[in-house]
């Protein structure tokens, strides 16, 4: 797989995402289910913005790992969160998780009024190519 990131701009480079990857010659795509800060039971784990996104990305990379990708594969990574202000507050963990993955996708965000469950905060929604 060939992957070439198209950032017509520098700006979006310290907020740890591309605004397009283009990826030649994938074999391979997984879209993920949105990942939230969920127990292995299915059951919301109620802690603060780090706490959910923390668990959000354990587990994004269970589901990517369990299908033989990794972050690295990751192309498009899409956040939904009940709080802009609380997510970039914690946004630091984000750019440190993708940078320690290398992983540079093409984003979006969203704030929603709730999610699944009312303890919920974050979401992340992800696309992998091999």
């Amino acid at each position: 797989m060939k992957k070439a990131m198209n950032n017509p701009w520098q700006w979006q480079d310290q907020l740890g995402y591309a605004q397009g990857v283009e990826i030649a010659h994938a074999t391979h795509t997984l879209y993920c289910a949105g990942q939230a800060a969920m127990d292995a039971q299915g059951q919301p784990v109620e802690t603060d913005m780090n706490g959910q996104i923390r668990l959000s990305f354990d587990n994004l990379e269970t589901v990517l790992q369990n299908a033989g990708y990794s972050m690295t594969n990751v192309v498009r990574l899409n956040f939904y969160t009940t709080s802009i202000e609380q997510f970039f507050a914690a946004y630091g963990q984000i750019i440190h998780r993708l940078s320690m993955s290398g992983c540079t996708p093409s984003s979006t965000l969203v704030e929603v009024k709730a999610l699944a469950f009312p303890q919920l905060m974050v979401e992340l929604e992800a696309t992998a190519v091999r």
